[in-house]
């Protein structure tokens, strides 16, 4: 109990007994350089879930919308210090959101030039302003006739103070500070940048155009990855760069050893004849000599199941990227799930970072490979 009262009185210096049961305690609680008065009164037995707080005007002003979180927090605090603190921290939350709520209006010189800046720029490329002209979304055509949007997020002290900046690109965005940063000046870095992805998002509207991208589903122009379907549970994952967008990107395949094998042959076999002058998908075509099936030849139900474990398509956004790599099973898992089927099998055996187990469907002994960062599962006869 004296341990108590010591880390009170470090805590809250200003609040204090008020008889010698310690059952009233009044004084102040401070948050944010600002004392605010108010009153603690315990039950005999000193069991703060029958407490009662009373406040000042002030502090009762400030924590109104607050009350259920108060009376939640006095109804599991273990003692007054561990309340008192609690309390302190939602007083300094509620200080800060009033704050914000109050916070004074720019000069009418923010709107007035802002307004002479849009103009400038020409109304018909605001997409949306808010009441308080704090946010701004522009549009912008690139010469392909993609449109993109940019958010600028203004604050009290623009233009002398740079608004943040949110676009859907690649590669990172950032307007160049200068002492009077514009909307116009912005805007035409904007369109700069774009201009420079150009190649980029041409590629990828190729290959989401000509094939069936199986993950993203809907990707968005900030998106580099493309897992991109082969034939009957077969894949490959392309990583493109977006300031080299026609070079070889990233590849590695998914799907049954027996398929991949021969493909990761020919890329090694080929990758002489990769030409930059070329689409991406234009060259995938020529280095593995293959043609990417269209979703509207290659059907869903024709192509993938679903989990042989979870019985599921998609488990947490990810699809069943590991294949049985027995031609007469071919059944495609996720990896986790399968990593946690191997587990739970007495007759799965581990050494050091590799399970042995066998398939779910055919029995076919399978080992997965655990490491650090991620699963590498490959499916092997074991001799």
């Amino acid at each position: 109990m004296a341990v108590t009262e010591a880390s009170l009185l470090r805590q809250c210096p200003l609040l204090l007994p008020q008889n010698r049961s310690k059952t009233v305690y009044e004084g102040f609680i401070s948050a944010q350089g600002r004392d605010f008065h108010l009153r603690v009164v315990l039950p005999e037995d000193l069991q703060l879930k029958n407490a009662r707080l009373l406040c000042s005007w002030q502090l009762r002003t400030i924590l109104n919308g607050y009350h259920q979180i108060v009376q939640q927090r006095m109804q599991h605090s273990p003692d007054l210090m561990s309340f008192m603190m609690e309390l302190k921290m939602l007083l300094e939350v509620a200080l800060k959101n009033r704050q914000e709520l109050y916070a004074p209006p720019p000069p009418p010189q923010f709107y007035s030039s802002l307004i002479e800046e849009i103009g400038t720029l020409g109304w018909d490329k605001l997409v949306y302003v808010d009441t308080c002209f704090s946010t701004i979304k522009l549009k912008a055509e690139d010469a392909s006739g993609r449109e993109h949007l940019i958010t600028l997020k203004l604050k009290a002290k623009y233009p002398a103070e740079s608004p943040d900046c949110f676009v859907d690109f690649p590669v990172p965005f950032s307007a160049s500070r200068t002492p009077q940063s514009s909307l116009i000046s912005i805007y035409s870095q904007f369109l700069a940048a774009i201009e420079s992805l150009k190649a980029f998002w041409d590629v990828m509207d190729e290959i989401d155009e000509k094939t069936w991208v199986l993950e993203p589903e809907k990707p968005p122009r900030c998106a580099t990855a493309r897992r991109i379907a082969l034939g009957n549970n077969v894949s490959i994952n392309i990583e493109v760069d977006p300031r080299h967008p026609t070079m070889l990107p990233e590849c590695f395949f998914l799907g049954a050893d027996h398929v991949v094998k021969p493909l990761g042959i020919k890329l090694s076999r080929n990758i002489h004849l990769w030409d930059p002058e070329n689409s991406v998908l234009q060259n995938l075509k020529d280095v593995l000599e293959i043609d990417f099936p269209a979703r509207a030849i290659l059907e869903k139900s024709d192509f993938t199941m679903d989990c042989g474990i979870c019985y599921a398509y998609q488990l947490d956004g990810a699809i069943p990227d590991q294949v049985c790599d027995n031609s007469q099973c071919g059944q495609p898992f996720h990896q986790i799930c399968l990593y946690e089927w191997l587990r739970g099998l007495l007759t799965s055996r581990q050494s050091f970072n590799i399970i042995f187990g066998e398939c779910p469907y055919c029995s076919k002994v399978s080992k997965l490979l655990i490491t650090s960062h991620k699963m590498c599962l490959a499916f092997s006869n074991m001799f």
